[in-house]
């Protein structure tokens, strides 16, 4: 059991039923709703830690599957911990590790955990090789390795189903999520760390029901949505958040895993969502697509090739402040490494900008207008 509270205030609430909160961690307090940038394997990619916390960050999310593999984690630990690690001295929550399994096509499945080959990219691997890569996953290593880590919250281990999947396999997978978060309870962590439950249920209202009840029995310190992000699409998303969030405490943070683009996340706030994780700002820089208030800008486009305003004229990120679309579409030409740097900086910052005017916008009382504004005037050029 967590040793500390982890303090979620309620600071308001709209009409809409959009929350403005906060929760505080040993490595600072965190404002909701907010958004975490991706750092998969201890860092958010093309960038430094410091631009991410200039962009307005307080919370980063880190991967278990990807840093529990034995000489990583071996690194984190001889490091003194996944802080020190990531030279970021700001909250940490790492995943379980669920979600990256669900995507690997030779996963073997059991009540007592996931059997499942390290997807390193090596195509030349023998199937004899394979098998000894092999590596197994259950709520007790979950735990495990982030302990070791030493993350600020920590995800319990859970099936994450694809979609589509039949009726009967998800209540099958729900009922083995609740049996795997019972066991990830009974695990002592270090005295600093928080631990979230995850609901799973497919798309079936009923069986989203039943995991929620299922779920907020156990004793965890947040609660969070899983499950979606696998293929179901915006509408599905958006039902499933609207049916689940009603059974999630009240007074607890709420956390909607892997979503998403800004429409997804003006929608899930509505719902009462408080956190958010999604590699999209990052890895959309990477591609040269870049966010703006009037929509996505592709700079690679020849629209770019003579511009010489910023990205967004409003936006006050180093990028925008110091280049043109013109010369960031030239880098990325050239294929130069400062062009995805430039990118992730400009796509972190719209990120925290937009959470920051969500958060405005619920003190205010105003947040079914503001949203409708802000998606129009989105939507116009995107």
């Amino acid at each position: 059991m967590s040793l500390k509270d982890i303090k979620f205030q309620l600071h308001a609430i709209d009409s809409t039923g959009a929350r403005r909160g906060s929760f505080t961690t040993e490595h600072g307090t965190v404002e909701t709703p907010a958004f975490m940038p991706v750092g998969t394997a201890g860092f958010v990619r093309s960038t430094l830690p410091r631009d991410v916390e200039e962009s307005g960050a307080e919370v980063l999310l880190a991967n278990t599957y990807h840093l529990g593999l034995e000489e990583r984690l071996a690194t984190v630990k001889r490091m003194g911990g996944l802080h020190l690690f990531m030279g970021w001295n700001k909250t940490i929550l790492t995943d379980s590790g669920g979600f990256q399994v669900f995507s690997l096509p030779d996963k073997e499945i059991t009540d007592e955990g996931v059997w499942f080959s390290y997807n390193d990219k090596d195509k030349e691997k023998k199937e004899e090789k394979k098998k000894k890569d092999r590596m197994f996953l259950n709520p007790e290593r979950s735990m495990e390795i982030q302990r070791d880590l030493g993350a600020d919250i920590v995800m319990a281990f859970d099936e994450c189903v694809e979609y589509p999947a039949t009726r009967e396999y998800v209540a099958k997978s729900s009922d083995r999520t609740t049996a795997w978060a019972k066991r990830c309870r009974d695990f002592e962590l270090q005295s600093h760390q928080f631990l979230f439950g995850i609901v799973q249920g497919g798309v079936y209202p009923d069986l989203r029901r039943k995991s929620a009840e299922e779920i907020t029995a156990i004793t965890f310190d947040g609660f969070a949505i899983g499950g979606v992000s696998v293929g179901e699409g915006y509408e599905l998303m958006k039902n499933v958040t609207k049916n689940t969030t009603p059974f999630l405490p009240f007074d607890k943070p709420r956390y909607l895993m892997g979503v998403g683009l800004p429409e997804d996340i003006l929608e899930a706030v509505g719902s009462g969502i408080d956190m958010f994780d999604c590699v999209i700002p990052t890895r959309y820089a990477r591609q040269g697509t870049l966010f703006t208030r009037l929509g996505k800008l592709r700079i690679m486009d020849k629209a770019s090739r003579k511009e010489k305003y910023p990205i967004d004229t409003h936006c006050d990120c180093y990028t925008c402040r110091t280049y043109s679309q013109m010369v960031l579409r030239y880098l990325f030409f050239t294929r130069d490494p400062l062009a995805e740097t430039l990118a992730t900086i400009h796509n972190l910052t719209f990120y925290q900008d937009l959470m920051r005017d969500i958060r405005d916008a619920v003190e205010q009382g105003i947040y079914k207008s503001f949203k409708a504004k802000w998606l129009d005037k989105y939507h116009k050029q995107s």
